[in-house]
């Protein structure tokens, strides 16, 4: 009984991370036949069938990283704490999607997606204070945010000119 609330409890935590993605989804696939297929992009932006996978899998072990750390107590300051710099972080990385493709802002989601960025390694600091492999689980993450910031510099520099 106890393992199956344990893993109620998880697919509770990666559901209800893969929703946010889907909430940044909302703002984003109606952009992308629209206005976003007619922005300038580099000649490495991947093509747009590789951005739901990666976000899918990188959300799913968001909601595991978060599980862990949940799982250690919500009654301990370090937990509360590291899971309110994780919502906070998830509440940018839904808003980047807002900016960039509802608002068609290259330059104001840069500025957003730097914000997110250091809440993501904020985010990794505090889960690493309550649980090394949930920090873990975010490392692919900052890293695609790294590569999403290049790229969405690069769309709003190409769009200046």
């Amino acid at each position: 009984m106890r393992n199956l609330r344990h893993l109620a409890n998880l697919a509770l935590w990666v559901i209800g991370v893969e929703f946010a993605g889907i909430i940044g989804s909302i703002f984003t696939m109606s952009a992308i036949p629209v206005w976003y297929a007619t922005l300038t992009k580099p000649t490495w932006n991947p093509p747009a069938w590789v951005f739901g996978p990666v976000w899918t899998l990188l959300f799913a072990m968001m909601g595991l990283a978060a599980y862990l750390v949940w799982q250690k107590g919500i009654r301990k300051t370090q937990v509360r704490q590291a899971i309110v710099v994780f919502v906070a972080q998830l509440i940018l990385n839904i808003s980047w999607s807002y900016v960039f493709f509802t608002l068609h802002s290259p330059g104001g989601a840069f500025v957003e997606i730097i914000g997110l960025w250091f809440m993501i390694l904020a985010t990794i600091v505090a889960f690493a204070r309550v649980s090394k492999p949930a920090a873990w689980l975010l490392l692919p993450y900052i890293l695609w945010v790294s590569f999403a910031a290049v790229l969405n510099y690069s769309i709003w520099q190409l769009a200046l000119t």
